[in-house]
């Protein structure tokens, strides 16, 4: 099975990986400004866009294996490569695997919860895919106001009033479409830990960007991220929640072309890692429980307005 892609613009190679529930559409607010740079390459995962789900487990060991095999046919291994959420997750893998990409951008990875954080992860999420498939008949009329989207993403953007009215239809449209989100949802929350990479094994740029308003993948969870990969450079997004593309996309776009520009990261560019223990904002459970159901309440009005 190949997977589905497209390509765009000239120059060195640079690999999109998007997150659960995606597709190669969640770059639509970068990939121009990217392929303006260089050759750009942005896959649809097993099970998401137009590539059909994997025979057998769907996860992020065999997603990993379907990316290797994806770039040995197409004569892509060592390409630099930029991932967000679970393909975050999924690009770090394939730079602890070694051989198979080249420089790394990890923006806002998932699977690196721990204790109670599991728990509000799949519980979370899963509680806000259930409500998107609920309201797909009033999608376009949600997602296309300011009032609409600040109800419902919340969990997703630092500033989800300001996302991009295509962009979160789209968005919404896949998360509520894809066959094998519940699987995968279970997969990251209790499947296989992802495994380190000891100090000096990854001899590539390795750059893990978040957002410090992340609602999915808390702040503090970049600690552990470190901790596997030692070799990373933290760099922290400022009014930035789970997909930086979407809240900051012109300082994701600086920053993903100078990881993987060759020459390294400019030092006043990164964000120092001792920054670490004073950079993480609480995020209380309460807060996600309101924005969820805040998102319902407004499904709700939104449906009887339509009835009326």
């Amino acid at each position: 099975m190949d997977l589905n892609y497209i390509r765009r613009g000239a120059g060195r190679p640079l690999l999109l990986v998007h997150g659960i529930g995606g597709s190669w559409r969640s770059w639509n607010t970068v990939i121009d400004a990217l392929a303006a740079e260089r050759d750009v390459v942005a896959v649809d995962l097993p099970g998401h866009g137009e590539t059909p789900a994997l025979v057998g487990e769907n996860s992020i060991r065999t997603f990993a294996d379907a990316l290797t095999s994806f770039l040995t046919r197409h004569g892509l291994l060592g390409i630099d490569a930029v991932g967000s959420s679970m393909g975050a997750r999924l690009v770090l893998e394939l730079a602890r695997r070694g051989g198979v990409v080249g420089a790394v951008v990890s923006l806002d990875p998932g699977g690196f919860w721990q204790g109670w954080e599991v728990p509000f992860f799949y519980h979370s999420v899963s509680a806000s895919v259930k409500l998107v498939k609920a309201l797909q008949p009033v999608m376009p009329m949600l997602a296309g106001s300011a009032v609409g989207r600040t109800v419902l993403l919340p969990q997703f953007s630092a500033r989800p009033w300001a996302v991009d009215a295509r962009q979160a239809q789209e968005e919404m449209r896949t998360f509520a479409n894809t066959p094998v989100f519940e699987e995968l949802l279970d997969q990251l929350a209790h499947g296989e830990k992802q495994q380190a990479a000891p100090k000096g094994s990854i001899s590539e740029p390795l750059v893990i960007g978040w957002g410090r308003q992340d609602r999915v993948c808390l702040p503090s969870q970049a600690k552990l991220a470190l901790a596997k990969f030692p070799d990373a450079r933290l760099y922290w997004f400022d009014n930035c929640g789970h997909f930086p593309q979407w809240d900051q996309p012109a300082e994701t776009i600086k920053l993903i072309l100078a990881a993987t520009s060759g020459h390294g990261l400019p030092e006043a560019f990164a964000a120092d890692q001792r920054q670490l223990q004073t950079s993480q904002p609480k995020v209380p459970t309460a807060a996600v429980v309101g924005s969820t159901l805040a998102l319902l309440a407004g499904g709700v009005w939104l449906l009887a307005s339509r009835r009326k």
